[in-house]
């Protein structure tokens, strides 16, 4: 599915009665200058906190009704922050917290959590790891262990880990996947083809998602425009289809380049010309399938 008029649509999602979207993606952080390092001097706007009271007025304003809140650090503690905001902030709907997969005791570790029935699933952060980081046996064992629990995990990758990604997939045929950020291509320097190349074999795995997210921090911050992504949510449309996509914002890092409803427009745009059942899937129902919100 490209950007282009599907000939059988009688309606448009424009003309549907408004969808409360949900954002399967957002952090929420008390910043710590030590704890929080990864934030560069030119991420000087993301020193500082960010909590659920700081995006109620965009998700309002945006037709958003609630957000998976997505880990940053790679701690247990921050997973209980997580677990804890969401007793109080009713918006968060889903926890993806973090726990180590290589420990030997992981198993006890998903039982212990299994109480917060608010996780929906996991993380690592392994676009700061080696390239080959996925591959590793001790953490794969790790992942495997999720579906009697029911729980997803998310992959945060580099395009340039596509590779090991892809074996990654291989080895999980029945464990619920997710890419982030479609990967994070190289929109900057308008590299597309070994990128598109690996999204289409991994997109053959049914058990893959893939959020629509983080694109805008890939390309040049604050110096792009919207035709900039059209070519890479046509790969990503292409190789999933509508019942594998999920609208994502990555706020607050999407403020480096852009605002809020900035990206949910564009969203919307590339969608204007599709069925209504097409916009529900990709800003709710998807969401709440793969999470089981």
């Amino acid at each position: 599915m490209s950007n282009s008029t599907d000939s059988g649509a009688t309606e448009s999602f424009s003309d549907a009665e408004v969808l409360l979207a949900i954002d399967t993606h957002v952090h929420f952080w008390k910043y710590d200058m030590k704890r929080d390092g990864w934030i560069t001097g030119d991420m000087k706007l993301l020193r500082q906190d960010y909590l659920p009271e700081h995006i109620a007025l965009n998700f309002k304003r945006n037709n958003v009704e609630s957000c998976v809140a997505v880990q940053v650090d790679q701690s247990e503690l921050e997973t209980h922050f997580l677990i804890e905001l969401a007793k109080t902030h009713p918006i968060i709907r889903g926890v993806v917290g973090w726990v180590d997969f290589r420990a030997a005791n992981i198993e006890d570790r998903l039982h212990y959590f299994s109480a917060h029935p608010i996780i929906k699933g996991w993380r690592h952060i392994v676009q700061a790891e080696p390239d080959d980081f996925l591959l590793g046996k001790d953490f794969q064992r790790g992942v495997s262990k999720l579906k009697p629990f029911n729980q997803t995990y998310d992959i945060l990758i580099y395009h340039s880990q596509l590779a090991s990604a892809l074996a990654f997939v291989r080895q999980l045929p029945e464990q619920k996947l997710v890419l982030d950020h479609c990967a994070k291509p190289d929109i900057r320097m308008k590299e597309l083809q070994k990128w598109k190349s690996y999204i289409q074999e991994i997109a053959a795995y049914p058990n893959v998602y893939c959020k629509l997210s983080g694109l805008f921090t890939e390309a040049a911050w604050k110096n792009w425009s919207a035709s900039d992504f059209y070519p890479y949510l046509d790969v990503v449309f292409d190789s999933f289809g509508p019942d594998r996509l999920m609208f994502g914002s990555d706020w607050p890092v999407m403020l480096l380049s852009g605002i809020y409803v900035q990206w949910k427009s564009l969203l919307e745009k590339y969608l204007e010309n599709q069925k209504p059942e097409v916009y529900e899937k990709i800003f709710r129902l998807n969401a709440i399938q793969f999470y089981n919100l």
